[in-house]
């Protein structure tokens, strides 16, 4: 089946790279009904609009497919190893070591609590 196609879709070089970092099929259970590149490119439709998981488009598969799938692959750590693999290839292209040497920590400086008892509620006006 064709479709239309999207600006945040993988492109068969992508693919490619992604491809062999994807776990197969679990063994003794369903096979796929769905391919899991168009499964891939319904989580990215999702990321690169801001959308909903109901919002993804009816051409992809069913958002409940998409969750089911990035949530299995957040808990398995497949997201993790994708980043790495591109991390690496980016840095590689770029002629830097494929680990960063820095990294940049933010945190909260100015706290914000609760309120600071019966002294801070402001009282009732008359």
């Amino acid at each position: 089946m064709s479709r239309r196609t999207y600006p945040s879709d993988l492109t068969d070089r992508q693919w490619q790279r992604i491809e062999p970092h994807i776990p197969p099929e679990k063994w003794g259970g369903r096979t796929r009904s769905v391919s899991i590149r168009e499964v891939l490119n319904g989580i990215l439709y999702l990321v690169r609009n801001g959308c909903a998981w109901r919002a993804i488009p009816h051409d992809l598969p069913n958002w409940t497919t998409c969750r089911h799938y990035y949530d299995r692959f957040r808990r398995d750590g497949t997201w993790a190893v994708i980043h790495k693999l591109l991390r690496e290839q980016v840095r590689a292209m770029a002629g830097r070591p494929l680990e960063p040497s820095a990294a940049v920590l933010d945190a909260q400086s100015v706290k914000c609590g609760g309120k600071g008892g019966i002294k801070a509620m402001t009282l009732a006006r008359r």
